[in-house]
């Protein structure tokens, strides 16, 4: 009887008990992993996820005009783009436009990344310089540079026409032949800093010994950077190109605050075409289609990017299997990226090649060893950081000179801007744009309206984002990996695919033209960013400290709380900060979303100071002057927990 009674016993013992099972299924930690992400994942399906499907859908219909009714029109909003010829007029200006500002980007970033990552005196204040635009919002940049364009009032035609390259005033935004090249510079000057900041991380990695090496073997400058340093770089310069081909492709702001996509639709890109199409027409269908025509394009380097980004990851528990699509996509972009470097140096290495030939004539003809140099190495050891900073001089100038016109245009007076008296400096100086400014514009409402939006939304997305980070970093459950795949997607799916679904939503919510409607859509770009930059930190951390605790009996989010967000503080300021910035800086979703003007933040406030050809110049660089410096101030004061917090993140993330 006793055997009998104890079979059963022993069978229920064997067998694990509901908790167990849960956590066979789900994950050990999936109660507190869950509820961490919750908050994450309901953005995404409310604001990003279910609005891109919904747009799908809606990219299907039509308006019809004569009966107000929206009709299903099929595939035929996407079937009448490819005979529409001002879509394809718009696809070709956004190649064009995207094609020429990477290749100067990249050209200009790896040189100026090079220099600085060589002896230089003032490196730190020279790489401060070089990052100014960066932190400058694209409204600021945009009217400072229309500023300078100006025919009448601008600097750059009176410094052409004085050094003897231009004979008359020129239309540089107004000439259709002129207007693509202009912007495409504005956006060049905009994007520096990101190439520089990547480049010279990747440089900072390279191995000293390798290079040391090659210069022993009698390599010179060029053909060491060929053939080792550009080797070393190329998951970065990669990287780096599909970032910035997503953004720039996708840009917005820029060419439609410089010129509307004018004149004659030469700056027209696809985005402002979607947008006109519409908001301005009030047909979503078509002009969702227009957005959506260039997803399949999206989602494919989206998807590369999403696989080089987590190459680290893959690495670590690497299988045995040979090299996937992605790995090859890689090698092959590479060797693209090798013949361009080619074609580009090409020139420089028959430079090197017919000197060296020249002095190895000139010490045979003299009698001197041809392996002797001419120089000798203290007379090199000086020369070459004067001979740097001589070829970084005209980058500086590049950088500085729109900040210095900002300055002396706001402290002149409104007669001397258009009597064009003292160009290039106030005489006198004088602060009645300021006044002006400040008295007859709703200037303070806007900046309060700014500074509400953007810390709350920041707040919000922070507070989400580490939660969200821990989980997906320290915590085991099912489909954290496919959270964290989903996340680096929704951080990488460009805005101008979302926002006419997104005002449609907001619309529906019945908060649209309220600063409830920034606040909630603000996070779906603040969030994945701080997300993966804080993943990666908290990787970083050791993880003995958290298994210490909890052998102590301390709970997961005890953990949390006390011990690795404490630890994790300069990566919590870096997104902070990063996060304001982007939300302070924002554009496009406060420009479509707020139409009242008690409601604007500074970005669309600045915008609507500009009525038709009117453009207070004066007024205009004092508002953009006063717009850029909380920014640089909060920059200046968290420089080195934003260089601590952000290499870490990048790097582990």
């Amino acid at each position: 009887m006793d055997d009998r009674m104890s079979l059963p016993m022993a069978s229920a013992r064997r067998q694990p008990s509901f908790k167990k099972r849960l956590e066979n299924l789900f994950g050990t930690d999936w109660k507190v992993g869950y509820l961490f992400v919750l908050p994450m994942v309901l953005i995404m399906a409310l604001l990003i996820f279910w609005p891109f499907v919904s747009a799908i859908f809606i990219s299907t219909t039509s308006l019809n005009y004569l009966t107000g009714e929206t009709v299903n029109v099929g595939m035929r909003n996407y079937e009448r783009l490819w005979t529409s010829s001002d879509f394809l007029q718009a696809m070709q200006n956004t190649i064009q436009f995207t094609f020429w500002s990477l290749t100067l980007k990249f050209v200009i970033g790896m040189t100026v990344a090079l220099i600085l990552n060589s002896r230089l005196p003032f490196r730190s204040l020279l790489s401060g310089i070089m990052l100014l635009p960066w932190i400058v919002p694209e409204i600021v940049t945009a009217l400072a540079w229309k500023s300078i364009y100006d025919p009448l009032f601008g600097g750059l035609n009176p410094i052409l026409q004085g050094v003897g390259i231009i004979d008359r005033p020129l239309g540089w935004l107004s000439d259709p032949n002129m207007a693509m090249a202009s912007v495409i510079s504005v956006n060049v000057w905009k994007g520096i800093p990101f190439f520089v900041l990547l480049l010279l991380a990747g440089l900072k990695a390279v191995d000293k010994e390798q290079i040391e090496a090659a210069q022993v073997d009698g390599a010179n400058a060029v053909q060491r950077f060929r053939n080792v340093t550009l080797p070393s770089l190329r998951y970065v310069i990669v990287v780096t190109l599909l970032l910035s081909f997503i953004s720039t492709f996708n840009q917005f702001g820029l060419p439609f605050l410089m010129t509307g996509g004018g004149p004659s639709g030469a700056t027209k890109l696809y985005s402002i075409l979607a947008y006109e199409k519409a908001l301005g027409s009030l047909q979503y269908g078509p002009g969702i289609a227009i957005a959506f025509s260039v997803a399949p394009l999206m989602a494919i380097l989206i998807w590369l990017l999403a696989r080089f980004m987590r190459q680290d990851d893959k690495r670590d528990g690497a299988s045995e299997r040979g090299p996937g699509f992605a790995d090859r996509l890689l090698s092959g972009a590479t060797w693209l990226v090798n013949v361009i470097i080619d074609i580009i140096f090409l020139p420089i290495q028959l430079i090197f090649a017919g000197l060296e030939w020249i002095v190895r004539r000139v010490r045979v003809a003299t009698g001197r060893p041809a392996t002797q140099p001419i120089l000798r190495h203290a007379a090199r050891s000086n020369a070459g950081p004067f001979a740097r900073f001589l070829v970084l001089v005209p980058f500086l100038a590049f950088v500085i000179f729109p900040f210095y016109w900002i300055v002396t245009t706001s402290l002149k007076s409104t007669p001397q801007i258009s009597e064009r008296r003292s160009i290039f400096w106030p005489d006198p100086p004088t602060l009645d744009q300021y006044t002006s400014l400040l008295n007859d514009t709703p200037f303070l409402t806007w900046l309060m309206n700014s500074a509400f939006v953007a810390a709350v939304s920041t707040l919000v997305s922070v507070a989400l984002a580490s939660l969200a980070a821990y989980a997906l970093s320290r915590l085991r459950f099912r489909s954290a990996g496919l959270l964290t795949t989903l996340l680096l997607i929704t951080y990488l799916l460009p805005g101008t695919l979302l926002f006419i679904p997104l005002y449609q939503t907001l619309t529906n919510l019945g908060v649209i033209n309220s600063h409830t409607a920034l606040i909630i859509t603000y996070p779906t770009f603040l969030l994945p960013f701080a997300t993966w930059v804080l993943m990666g930190y908290f990787r970083s951390i050791p993880v003995e400290l958290e298994e210490a605790a909890r052998i102590d009996g301390a709970s997961r989010l005890y953990i949390f709380w006390r011990i690795t967000l404490p630890l994790a503080a300069p990566a919590i300021l870096s997104v902070t900060l990063f996060a304001f910035t982007n939300a302070w800086n924002e554009f496009l979703f406060a420009f479509v979303f707020i139409t009242s003007e008690s409601l604007r933040t500074l970005p669309i406030g600045l915008q609507s100071l500009v009525v038709g050809d009117i453009l207070p110049w004066g007024k205009l660089m004092a508002a953009s002057l006063l717009t850029a410096v909380p920014v640089a101030i909060l920059y200046v004061y968290a420089q080195r927990f934003l260089s601590e917090g952000l290499t870490v993140g990048a790097v582990k993330g």
